[in-house]
């Protein structure tokens, strides 16, 4: 509203004005969902196509690496049947639904990275360390023809 309302006849405007915005604004939406084709994009819709807010880089279901994917069922039912099998179902409920949002964290690049990180870890552990072998030493004595003779510049 940008103009305060002083009489009666301004009110009736106003009401008059938000019934036609009303009209005009349910005939869109009807427009909207008026076909199958219609109703499937506003259903894909829903699943966002670009990164969102948080930077992850293919947020949409659809649009997620094959670990993603795969983490994003197997990781609820893993906890679910190791570490909460003796839960109850709220917090089975709640396991599965934060599973699924860090699913999102979860891709083929995190994974090989963690997986570079850890093997460098093991092979640096295991490794066999090398032994310094020490350099013969110089002669002591050194014959007059093992010297060059002196040059100036």
């Amino acid at each position: 509203m940008e103009t305060p309302i002083r009489d009666i006849h301004e009110l009736q405007m106003e009401i008059g004005r938000l019934k036609n915005l009303e009209a005009e604004q349910s005939v869109a939406l009807k427009a909207r969902f008026s076909g199958p084709a219609a109703i499937f994009s506003t259903a894909m819709s829903l699943f966002p196509g670009s990164a969102t807010v948080d930077g992850v880089k293919s947020a949409g279901f659809f649009n997620q690496d094959f670990l993603g994917l795969i983490s994003r069922f197997a990781l609820p039912i893993a906890l679910n049947k190791t570490l909460f099998r003796k839960s109850n179902f709220i917090v089975k409920t709640l396991v599965g639904i934060l599973s699924q949002k860090a699913s999102h964290y979860i891709s083929e690049d995190n994974v090989s990275g963690v997986w570079g990180k850890a093997k460098g870890v093991i092979n640096n552990l295991f490794k066999k360390k090398e032994k310094v072998t020490v350099k013969e030493p110089l002669p002591a004595v050194v014959t007059p023809g093992d010297v060059p003779p002196y040059q100036p510049y």
